[in-house]
């Protein structure tokens, strides 16, 4: 990636997104959105994790682009959709399209699914969830509850994804 740091996820990696997280949690934001390196118009990932965006016609879309961390939690996530009936597109996300989203997810190894409450881009504000309220869309919800139930056998794996271990 032009200005990027590197294609494998190594230690390194990491350390280009610590004095941009700290300015960022002294501003109150517990995580950054970072945008392609090339253009900054493009959504890549968030700093921890990777990035899913829920629309109102049922569409799940996480970017495409080859800079991206592969995720495992977003793999599984992508077939729990299509599962359920929801189209899945692993494309290009403009940060205009930001607003046109219902939720918005942070996905990875450690967050599971996270619901992110708002983007805050200069003095745009995007809300994702009501001002001061809690409360984790219904999509969200019912992906991690589905996602955590495979994981922890509680409902069937019909792909495969868990492996007993002696």
């Amino acid at each position: 990636a032009p200005r990027g740091v590197g294609g494998v996820k190594v230690a390194g990696n990491y350390a280009a997104d610590m004095l941009p997280n700290i300015e960022g949690k002294k501003r109150g934001f517990p995580i950054g959105l970072y945008l392609d390196s090339a253009t900054q118009t493009m959504v890549e990932e968030f700093s921890t994790s990777n990035f899913i965006g829920l629309k109102p016609d049922g569409s799940y879309v996480t970017p495409g682009s080859d800079s991206v961390l592969p995720s495992i939690t977003n793999k599984s996530l992508m077939q729990i959709a299509e599962d359920e009936g929801m189209k899945v597109e692993r494309r290009d996300i403009h940060v205009d399209e930001l607003s046109e989203f219902d939720e918005v997810i942070a996905c990875g190894t450690a967050v599971v699914v996270t619901a992110v409450g708002k983007i805050v881009r200069g003095s745009e504000v995007i809300n994702y969830v009501d001002e001061g309220s809690e409360v984790v869309g219904a999509k969200t919800m019912r992906m991690y509850e589905r996602v955590r139930r495979i994981q922890n056998g509680e409902e069937d794996d019909k792909w495969g994804w868990c492996h007993g271990i002696c």
